[in-house]
C-alpha cells in the first residue's frame, strides 16, 4: 500500500506563492506519473500538474506559466511550485500517484493524499 501524506497549504495573497509537498511511503514496487488536482467548492475535481517517472510534465491550461510541478524520485516526493497566486487557485488540492505494488504488475494502482487546502485572498 502507498501513503501520500500532503504538507505546505495555506493562506496567500493574490500574487504571492506557496510550495505543496507530497511524500509517498509504504511498500511499493515504483511510482509511475504523479500528479497534483484540486478542487474547489461547487466544482469538479481537476488535473492541476502531472509529472511522470521520467519527468515529462504537463499542466492544464490555467496554471501553466505559473505552476511548477517537479519530483525527487529518491525521496518519492512531488511537489508543486505556484506562483502569482489568484483567488481562482482556491480549492483543497489532492496528490495523486500511479503505484506499482510488485515487479511485472501490469497496471498501476491509483492512490490519493488527503488533501491541502489552498487560500487565496483578493
Amino acid at each position: 500500500q502507498v501513503q501520500l501524506v500532503e504538507s505546505g497549504g495555506g493562506l496567500v495573497q493574490a500574487g504571492g506563492s506557496l510550495r505543496l509537498s507530497c511524500a509517498a511511503s509504504g511498500s511499493f514496487f515504483s511510482l509511475n506519473a504523479m500528479g497534483w488536482y484540486r478542487q474547489a467548492p461547487g466544482k469538479q475535481r481537476e488535473l492541476v500538474a502531472i509529472i511522470t517517472s521520467g519527468l515529462v510534465t504537463n499542466y492544464v491550461h490555467s496554471v501553466k506559466g505559473r505552476f511548477t510541478i517537479s519530483r525527487d524520485n529518491a525521496k518519492n516526493t512531488v511537489y508543486l511550485r505556484m506562483n502569482s497566486l489568484k483567488p481562482e487557485d482556491t480549492a483543497v488540492y489532492y496528490c495523486n500517484a500511479e503505484a506499482l505494488l510488485f515487479p511485472g504488475q501490469t497496471y498501476p494502482y491509483d492512490y490519493w493524499g488527503q488533501g491541502t487546502q489552498v487560500t487565496v485572498s483578493s
